[in-house]
């Protein structure tokens, strides 16, 4: 492995910063331009469900540049974030290849396919679409694993924010923080015309003046216990929380969260990426490690196939296509949009995860492995591998002041790593627990405006396949309906964070969320064959097939190779349920396509365009 382990081993960061950034600009102005023009045909003539279905609700035109706030704020959790740290052990070039190569071929497809359907769909969801694409019986199918998958996502995305918010009462106050500002955004936004370069700059400066006035105010004893929570008091308030987000008018609280949350994310990325310019760091983690054919302490399994549910919303994301079938849709004011709002974030996303991928890679790797591989495996870990003694690690604590020890799960490692490249920075030397503490706190930001905007499309969700029994339930105005199936939806998932733990509920979610990435372009692709999109369908057609094979790959190597060993027969169950329930949907997409190609009739849609319709014999 000698040869392997020095393969790059003096890569600059700067390296791959420019790389991405040349990559993406190019496959924005050449390949999303492809697809909005040549495989969607994107027309501003059709009236999108935000213009036609206005109910000052749910349905409201949005400015473009609020969209894309709330629709990157919403896609942007844990995934971008956590995957590629976890992926650091099997070195940077696996992880930073998937991250280019995904995000412009499969995960960049994924969101604008999966938006331009539910645009003509009138805003509907994936389980809908597939029910009006495939059959009522795949939708069906597609509903009940939709929901399944929506709710391990959530659960999993809610339990790493309280990995990192519990106990850290200056990240919590901020979080807290962003709801008032928030609400405040909105109502300004709402009743003052022209005002969201107005609501955006006092919003700023509101986020900063807490952020800065926070750690102030945490010196005070009695404040600093009144947001000193524990992880049960987290849990109950982040499912209150979801709860609100998905009954309150989507313009009040949900968007300008989302919106001012973005400033922080974006504004912290741009941070990050100007200090590894600045500071030029080189990458210490190697090319490819040992690991690569499996055994490592962060994730078990070998590089192929584990690579690609690991990053999981960094490359292509199953849970970007409940958002793009959600609110988004809802909130579109044109169908040329969806190229900046789909692609666009997608794009901004991928070199999210990236910058994390670096900010790991920039530790000694033997700081990565103490940090994330637990503490009661660690001496064990040594023994096999001596070479990878914690080298910084004590200087980490001593000026962090916490434990950085076995703090599994990705989060801290970025912390750490983010607040090392900060730290070399001139003038930023003695204030490296401030960039520690901010880094955990935006990092559980991300994770929380994906929770809120998840929550509302759960209810939609629900409210769908309820209606189908009691047609009540349709009429998204009923309050009893919106109410009954928010807090059933919160339930569920808030259930499994108040019960489980990431390390019980983290690998399931890679597999199903990679699942049902496959499914989205897989039910579009049946949509373009039936619009007559030809060869063009190949677009959404090989990335989807590859995306269930790879995924069905790991999902058996997972419940044979870890689950069962373990004895984790409920996770292993699970699993199998997921993929089970997704194998029966692309049956009945592979049918469809068959079916569509052998007798097509041409007609025209209501939007004038050809499309085809099965005869019935």
């Amino acid at each position: 492995m000698a040869s392997t382990e020095g393969f790059f081993n003096e890569m600059n960061a700067l390296t791959l910063i420019f790389a991405s950034i040349l990559i993406f600009a190019i496959a924005y102005r050449f390949y999303g331009i492809f697809i909005a023009k040549k495989v969607l045909r994107l027309n501003d003539m059709v009236a999108t469900p935000a213009v036609e279905f206005a109910d000052g609700h749910d349905f409201v035109k949005t400015d473009r540049k609020v969209l894309f706030g709330h629709h990157f704020a919403a896609i942007a959790a844990a995934g971008p974030l956590v995957g590629p740290v976890l992926a650091a052990q099997f070195g940077y070039l696996p992880g930073a290849m998937w991250i280019l190569i995904g995000c412009v071929l499969g995960g960049g497809v994924h969101d604008m396919v999966v938006l331009f359907a539910s645009v003509r769909h009138k805003g509907q969801s994936l389980a809908t679409i597939a029910s009006k694409e495939i059959g009522s019986t795949v939708g069906g199918i597609a509903g009940i694993a939709v929901l399944f998958i929506l709710i391990l996502t959530l659960a999993g995305l809610s339990l790493a924010c309280i990995s990192a918010m519990h106990e850290a009462p200056w990240s919590l106050f901020t979080i807290i923080l962003t709801m008032p500002i928030a609400i405040f955004m909105g109502l300004l936004m709402r009743y003052r015309e022209g005002s969201v370069t107005l609501a955006s700059i006092l919003g700023g400066i509101l986020l900063i003046v807490g952020i800065i006035a926070g750690h102030r105010l945490m010196e005070t004893h009695a404040i600093h216990n009144l947001f000193n929570w524990d992880i049960k008091t987290i849990s109950i308030a982040i499912a209150i929380y979801g709860f609100f987000a998905s009954v309150l008018p989507i313009w009040l609280l949900l968007v300008p969260r989302d919106y001012l949350s973005t400033y922080l994310k974006i504004g912290t990325i741009l941070m990050l990426t100007v200090g590894i310019i600045f500071v030029a760091p080189t990458i210490q983690m190697p090319a490819l490690t040992r690991f690569i054919h499996g055994g490592g302490p962060v994730i078990g399994g070998p590089v192929l196939p584990f690579i690609f549910i690991v990053i999981a919303c960094g490359a292509i994301s199953g849970f970007h296509a409940i958002i793009a079938t959600g609110t988004t849709p809802k909130m579109l004011g044109t169908e040329r949009e969806i190229l900046f709002v789909g692609y666009g974030a997608m794009l901004v996303e991928g070199f999210v995860a990236l910058m994390a991928l670096i900010a790991a890679c920039t530790l000694m790797p033997g700081d990565y492995f103490a940090i994330n591989t637990p503490v009661k495996d660690y001496a064990q870990f040594l023994v096999k591998h001596p070479e990878w003694q914690a080298v910084d690690l004590q200087h980490f604590i001593d000026r962090i002041g916490v434990d950085l020890h076995g703090r599994t799960g990705g989060a801290v490692s970025l912390a750490v790593g983010m607040a090392h490249i900060f730290d070399k920075v001139p003038f930023m030397d003695d204030v490296m627990a401030y960039w520690y503490n901010f880094a955990i706190m935006f990092e559980a930001v991300f994770i929380l405006t994906a929770i809120d905007a998840g929550t509302r499309v759960g209810r939609f969700f629900l409210q769908e396949m309820l209606g189908n029994i009691i047609p009540a339930f349709r009429d998204k105005d009923w309050k009893p309906g919106v109410w009954f199936c928010s807090a059933l939806f919160t339930f569920s998932w808030g259930y499994l964070v108040y019960t489980g733990n990431v390390s019980s509920i983290w690998p399931l979610f890679g597999i199903s969320n990679q699942l049902l990435a496959a499914c989205g372009l897989i039910v579009c692709t049946t949509m373009l064959i039936r619009m007559n999109r030809g060869k063009y369908a190949l677009c959404t057609a090989i990335p989807g097939i590859f995306m269930a094979c790879i995924t069905f790959w790991a999902g058996y190597l997972q419940v044979m190779d870890i689950y069962i060993p373990r004895g984790q027969t409920l996770l292993a169950s699970l699993a199998v349920l997921a993929m089970f329930l997704m194998i029966l949907v692309f049956i009945g997409a592979f049918r469809k396509w068959y079916l569509l190609f052998k007798t097509p009739t041409k007609l025209t849609d209501q939007n004038g365009e050809s499309v085809k319709v099965l005869v019935e014999r």
